[in-house]
C-alpha cells in the first residue's frame, strides 16, 4: 500500500501582504512619515502609494481593520532580515591557560592576549590546570586567578567564579 508524500520542506515564503495582495477594505493607514491617515479604502491608499512611489504594506494583519503602511517594501524585508541575523550574538568563547607556576612575563602575555579577546567582544575562560603535586598546592593556583581576575576587571566582568573541577580552576570573564 503506497502512502501519499506531504511536502515536509518548511515554507519559505514572506506571509506580509502588500499592495494588490490586501482584499480587505476599509484599511487603517499610516504614511510614509508616520503619520495616521486614519480609515480609507483599500484602493485609496493604493493610489496615494503609488503616488508616492511606494508600496502598501499589511504591518498589523490581526487588527480590525488591518494597519497598513505605506514604505519600501524592498528596504522594509531588508531590516527585517538585517535584524533577524543581527540576533545571532557574536560572542565565542576564548580560551587562557595557566599553570600555578607560569611565570609572571608568561601571565603578563596571557593577560594581554585576553583583554584583546574581551575587546573583541569574546568571553574568556581563564583556566589553571594542576599536574602531579601541584594538586597539593591549590592556593597556588588560587593566587594566580584572582591576579588575573584582578587585572583583567578593567576589560570585563566576572561571569562565573573560580571553580574546581578535578585537576583544573576555571574562571569565565564576559566582556563590559
Amino acid at each position: 500500500m503506497a502512502l501519499a508524500r506531504r511536502n515536509v520542506q518548511p515554507e519559505t515564503r514572506d506571509a506580509t501582504r502588500i499592495n494588490q495582495q490586501i482584499r480587505i477594505t476599509p484599511i487603517r493607514v499610516v504614511s510614509e512619515t508616520g503619520e495616521q491617515l486614519g480609515i480609507i479604502p483599500t484602493e485609496q491608499a493604493l493610489e496615494r502609494a503609488r503616488d508616492a512611489g511606494l508600496d502598501l504594506v499589511e504591518v498589523a494583519p490581526g487588527e480590525r481593520p488591518p494597519v497598513c503602511r505605506i514604505m519600501d517594501y524592498g528596504k522594509f524585508k531588508y531590516d527585517k532580515n538585517k535584524k533577524k541575523n543581527s540576533g545571532a550574538s557574536h560572542t565565542k568563547t576564548k580560551e587562557i591557560r595557566l599553570r600555578p607556576k607560569t611565570g609572571d612575563e608568561d601571565i603578563r602575555t596571557k593577560i594581554r592576549q585576553a583583554e584583546k579577546f574581551l575587546e573583541h567582544k569574546d568571553k574568556v575562560q581563564v583556566s589553571v590546570l594542576f599536574r602531579g603535586r601541584e594538586m597539593a598546592h591549590i592556593e597556588e593556583g588560587r593566587k594566580v586567578m584572582e591576579q588575573v581576575i584582578e587585572i583583567l576587571s578593567e576589560h570585563g566582568k566576572v561571569e562565573t567564579k573560580p571553580q574546581q573541577h578535578g585537576r583544573r580552576m576555571i574562571c569565565m570573564i564576559a566582556p563590559k
